[in-house]
């Protein structure tokens, strides 16, 4: 979201042109480049702000040209200040994402095998063991809930139609 007052190319241009108020000429190369990449619309904020910044712009020029909040540019440009302009990429956007490929491996291979052979006393996972026993190999709570809608997922289910559970 870009300011009716600045067209993109003007910002480009004065973003292009290395002044050195906040970073190094190598980190400002690298932010060009990246901010030539296609780039989730976080990211290429970021970026863009360190780059207004490091250009001798005002923190409200900088909201109203990248269409930000003012919380978001005061971050990133005291992350700049610091030296730190290389981590824009390092804090994830959103929610962290607990369950990886691994995991759902993992959670397909246990339902497809009787709990007995990883030395439980009963004869058919419940959702809730699948739970436990999936924190317990991977440190990852996940709720039972969730694993059912895991498995929904897979097309599987802890209701087993070929064993009889004990």
């Amino acid at each position: 979201m870009m300011s009716n007052n600045l067209s993109y190319n003007q910002v480009y241009d004065e973003i292009n042109q290395h002044k050195g108020k906040l970073l190094t000429p190598f980190q400002h190369k690298t932010l060009l480049k990246y901010l030539q990449t296609n780039l989730q619309r976080e990211y290429r904020c970021r970026i863009e702000i360190m780059l207004l910044a490091d250009a001798g712009k005002y923190q409200s020029q900088i909201c109203e040209i990248v269409g930000c909040s003012q919380e978001m540019v005061r971050y990133w440009i005291a992350i700049a200040e610091a030296g730190l302009a290389h981590k824009w990429n390092s804090r994830p956007i959103g929610r962290l994402k607990t369950v990886n490929n691994q995991f759902l491996v993992r959670l397909q291979e246990l339902v497809k095998h009787s709990p007995h052979e990883y030395g439980y006393a009963f004869g058919c996972w419940t959702a809730q063991w699948l739970s436990k026993h999936l924190a317990q190999e991977f440190g990852i709570k996940v709720s039972d809930r969730h694993i059912n809608r895991l498995l929904k997922k897979m097309g599987l289910s802890t209701k087993s139609t070929s064993t009889v559970c004990d």
